[in-house]
């Protein structure tokens, strides 16, 4: 599941997982997440942008072209 800190913005749940849309610019993400996508599922869509597909299962890091936010690929080793 993703991790999210919070800071003020509109929130929307989905499931057990609670998402800020665009609250922050760095997000760490498990498999379970992919494939990866921005804004992701639970992410309120109505203050964002057009969803795009991030490939980040080889680098383990990918940023969204549209809002900037970093996506990190967390998987236990």
């Amino acid at each position: 599941m993703a991790e999210m800190h919070g800071t003020g913005a509109p929130r929307q749940k989905l499931g057990t997982r609670e998402i800020q849309a665009n609250a922050q610019n760095r997000y760490e993400v498990t498999p379970a997440d992919l494939p990866l996508h921005c804004p992701m599922d639970g992410m309120s869509l109505w203050n964002s942008h057009p969803r795009v597909y991030l490939p980040l299962e080889e680098s383990r890091e990918a940023r969204c072209p549209y809002c900037g936010a970093v996506y990190v690929l967390k998987v236990d080793e």
